[in-house]
């Protein structure tokens, strides 16, 4: 039995974890993102104590995957104190002499929803302390130069928010910067999960992000949206963003089917479509 390991690389924590070819979790633990030092310190000690044959990594970014370009593997402009320019992949390959694919969280999402739906066409976004987007099509990741940033497009202004500038250090109100978790305190100084389902600002957060469904299917037309992140478990959130998402899109395209069955929320329990999408992009390297 080949063993694989998962690093699940995000800007909050790392979920390290050891799975076998059925995509079982043999073993998994969290660690909390400090420093890029302490943090890769304790992965490569738990995948010393827990020998794999691959590893597949699914980092927060923005990441270099260009195979050619001399920072590949590294992380490159994030806000994240201490880990802009970070060589991620290098440092763990000093240590860890196993294969290893890299591609961003959100792509590593995308491709365990696939693996466990079935499906070769979708995108998964997480709405969460930051927002991301991946696609798969045909079973491949969407990209050229670089992966797709669709948790920093722009959307049009709700109107009862224009006054709000958005929190996003580049753009301010990209769609990161006005319905990503930290939004909503920004606006209300109340955490979303404090917030009763009632706010007002539940309706201003599922108008961004159903502008960002509507924009996925004209660009992307996959047969399934998945939403993942603290934001979209919010009791009713699903609902609202189905609601706003039919009105934007207006019956411009037909759906591949009903509403309920093309917006969804992830399969795999607790966000964990990563781990399996880093289990099979491991598996892949060996094969």
């Amino acid at each position: 039995m080949k063993k694989l390991g998962s690093i699940e690389a995000g800007g909050t924590k790392f979920v390290l974890a050891v799975g076998d070819e059925k995509y079982n979790i043999l073993k998994s633990i969290q660690i909390p993102t400090t420093s890029p030092e302490e943090t890769i310190k304790k992965t490569i000690a738990f995948f010393k104590e827990n020998q794999v044959e691959a590893i597949g990594i699914g980092s927060f970014g923005p990441i270099d995957i260009n195979h050619k370009s001399p920072t590949y593997g590294s992380i490159t402009t994030t806000p994240k104190k201490g880990w802009a320019h970070f060589d991620l992949l290098g440092q763990l390959k000093k240590e860890l002499h196993v294969p290893m694919s890299f591609t961003t969280d959100v792509n590593a999402s995308a491709y365990g929803e696939m693996i466990l739906t079935g499906e070769k066409s979708l995108v998964y976004f997480t709405i969460g302390t930051g927002i991301g987007g991946g696609a798969v099509q045909e079973g491949q990741f969407i990209g050229g130069f670089s992966h797709t940033e669709m948790g920093h497009q722009f959307v049009k202004r709700h109107p009862k928010d224009v006054d709000f500038v958005g929190i996003c250090p580049f753009h301010k109100d990209c769609l990161e910067g006005l319905a990503s978790g930290p939004s909503i305190e920004a606006r209300t100084g109340i955490r979303g999960e404090n917030l009763p389902e009632s706010h007002p600002v539940w309706e201003i957060q599922a108008y961004y992000i159903a502008q960002a469904a509507v924009n996925t299917t004209l660009n992307f037309a996959p047969e399934k949206i998945v939403f993942g992140g603290g934001v979209m478990a919010k009791p009713g959130m699903l609902e609202l963003v189905k609601s706003e998402f039919e009105k934007l899109l207006n019956g411009y395209v037909d759906l591949p089917g009903q509403v309920n069955d093309y917006l969804v929320l992830p399969v795999a329990n607790n966000n964990g479509s990563a781990t399996i999408g880093d289990f099979a992009s491991a598996l892949s390297k060996l094969k």
